[in-house]
């Protein structure tokens, strides 16, 4: 989503190797600006950070910033990202148990944060609108994908093709327009 614009992307485990920082922003914009400064300064160079989670108005908002460790108590420590994503998952369903479909309204939400060693430069968000599911369907994606139901596709995230869902997804609207304000940034320096 990039391309046209004069720079290279990599990976950081490419460009440094550094423990990754731990998550302790109460927001996804707190998170990914404390991930970009901390590998930009890590690195010396410029980083682009994200944070994305899931927002459900019926818990006021959880499990947010927690999105990715919402169940963590309730797994082994060390557990990979599969059993974390069921147990999260599992977790979701169970609170939100006995709320009706009209209330089960939420949201993705990705926040990206770009910096450079001394500062952050340019920050852009993206959100989904959906509802939570009773069950999980499909199979691709990742994470409350099989539980995020687009009524006007009539279907979950996990039932999208990765093409599909990368056109009409939180991360890749918050790209689409960072890329925007990084090609005006290059462009006018500002």
């Amino acid at each position: 989503m990039l391309r046209g614009l004069p720079v290279s992307v990599a990976p950081v485990h490419e460009v440094c190797d550094v423990p990754a920082p731990a998550e302790t922003g109460a927001t996804f914009a707190a998170n990914a600006r404390a991930k970009a400064l901390y590998y930009a300064r890590a690195c010396g160079q410029w980083c682009l950070a994200d944070d994305s989670g899931l927002e459900v108005d019926a818990l006021d908002g959880r499990p947010g910033a927690y999105s990715a460790r919402y169940a963590e108590d309730r797994v082994d420590a060390g557990a990979d990202r599969h059993t974390l994503d069921r147990a999260n998952n599992i977790r979701l369903l169970a609170d939100l148990d006995g709320v009706e479909d009209a209330r089960r309204t939420a949201r993705f939400v990705c926040h990206l944060a770009l910096a450079d060693p001394q500062r952050l430069l340019l920050e852009a968000s993206g959100t989904l609108d959906g509802r939570i599911a009773r069950e999980p369907s499909g199979e691709n994606g990742f994470g409350y994908d099989p539980l995020f139901y687009l009524p006007e596709l009539g279907c979950t995230t996990a039932e999208l093709s990765a093409s599909r869902k990368n056109r009409i997804s939180h991360r890749g609207k918050a790209v689409r327009r960072l890329a925007e304000l990084l090609g005006n940034y290059l462009s006018h320096g500002s």
